[in-house]
């Protein structure tokens, strides 16, 4: 058996993957004055880390029936570390830029092995439980990064939040290495990914989520800047403001089992979801909120997204097969793909055209990945009553 600082541990790791990916959110304008660039250029401190991340997990999925899970997660920590003190003496707003892509690197090798593990090491009817524990640790970072960044950014300025992230890696280094190296557990599970009778199906659903999940994150990613701008608050209180997207995020993990009783079935819990996730996007990006209707959106936008993703995961295994692995790393990288898409066009709207014009480039992500789900889930009913009406046949032959 497992000691039970593994799950801790695994949940510490992924921890540090979710705040140093969205620390930056309340730190745009601060780390801009200091590179003499303008927020649209910083916010390629999120795209480059989603770039690399969107390339490397596939091919770590690819090939991880080959790696040492165990050595992986270290080596990646590491890497993880060192990336961030580099990038918190960078000379220049371009060298930060290349050294996050190998931030982001490092993070499409964290999430792999850390799932990798579970998987290894714990019993089949563990994992989803296990898994969920681990990343309430991604959610955590998501809620607790940004306001802590925006609170050192304040105290200490922009490179403070980046020494704190790497330090933590550094120390969490150790009990990682301990706890793992002290597990007595099988041999890892060689299984080679196969991409036989693949289903246009299943790559329409990847695409759906990646298209109205990526467009959320990277709204999330603006979200900062545009309540700086709109309500003129400090780097403190715009970290406080955006965290309540990753509390409502918490909340969503924590009572999906029961919103699943609730609906029933995968299917309408994500459509549910996506209609609380677009209300409160609308709301927030063209409704002239006062600052707590703002948060308040902020939080509900999380508790929808807390529900999708994971609905949405959940019925990519369930379809992909012996394939998982490999379909979950893709999906991981077309969201990246796309979050670095519409980030990229939504930062650039917003310094050419404003928060009206953002808003509209991130409604189109989201209107072609909710579209694209409804095209699946007709598909799906349509394949349903087909195989209903040939099982009817064969009863009545």
């Amino acid at each position: 058996m497992p000691s039970r600082l593994f799950l801790p541990v695994l949940a510490l790791v992924v921890f540090f993957v979710g705040a140093t990916e969205f620390m930056i959110a309340p730190m745009l304008t601060p780390i801009a004055s200091a590179f003499g660039a303008s927020p649209a250029a910083v916010s390629w401190l999120i795209s480059g880390y989603a770039l690399s991340y969107a390339v490397g997990a596939p091919i770590i999925g690819l090939f991880a029936h080959k790696i040492d899970r165990q050595r992986l997660l270290i080596v990646a920590l590491a890497v993880l570390a060192a990336d961030g003190f580099a990038v918190a003496f960078a000379p220049a707003l371009d060298i930060a830029v290349l050294l996050r892509v190998l931030g982001g690197a490092a993070a499409a090798a964290l999430i792999p092995a850390t799932f990798a593990l579970i998987a290894d090491r714990l019993p089949d009817a563990r994992h989803a439980q296990a898994m969920g524990f681990v990343m309430l640790g991604m959610t955590a970072g998501i809620a607790f990064g940004p306001v802590l960044a925006g609170a050192l950014t304040h105290a200490f300025g922009w490179r403070a939040p980046f020494l704190a992230s790497a330090s933590g890696c550094l120390l969490l280094m150790l009990p990682a290495h301990r706890v793992l190296k002290a597990e007595n557990f099988p041999p890892l599970r060689q299984v080679r990914p196969r991409f036989k009778g693949r289903k246009h199906s299943l790559l329409m659903l990847i695409a759906a989520k990646a298209l109205w999940n990526g467009t959320a994150v990277a709204a999330f990613g603006l979200s900062g800047e545009l309540l700086r701008d709109r309500f003129a608050i400090n780097t403190f209180q715009t970290g406080l403001s955006v965290a309540a997207f990753g509390i409502g995020l918490a909340l969503g993990n924590v009572l999906i089992g029961a919103a699943k009783r609730l609906f029933r079935d995968d299917q309408t819990l994500l459509l549910g979801a996506l209609l609380l996730l677009i209300f409160t996007l609308v709301m927030f990006l063209f409704l002239p909120l006062p600052l707590h209707g703002a948060v308040l959106c902020l939080g509900g936008w999380g508790v929808a997204l807390g529900f999708a993703a994971p609905t949405s995961t959940t019925m990519i295994a369930q379809r992909a097969g012996r394939e998982k692995g490999f379909l979950l790393a893709l999906s991981e990288s077309a969201n990246n793909v796309a979050l670095l898409s519409m980030l990229s066009l939504a930062a650039l709207s917003l310094e050419a055209f404003g928060a009206n014009a953002a808003g509209a480039t991130l409604g189109v992500g989201m209107f072609f990945g909710t579209g694209l789900l409804f095209l699946d889930i007709l598909v799906q009913l349509r394949a349903r009553r087909s195989a209903d009406g040939s099982c009817g046949t064969r009863q009545r032959d």
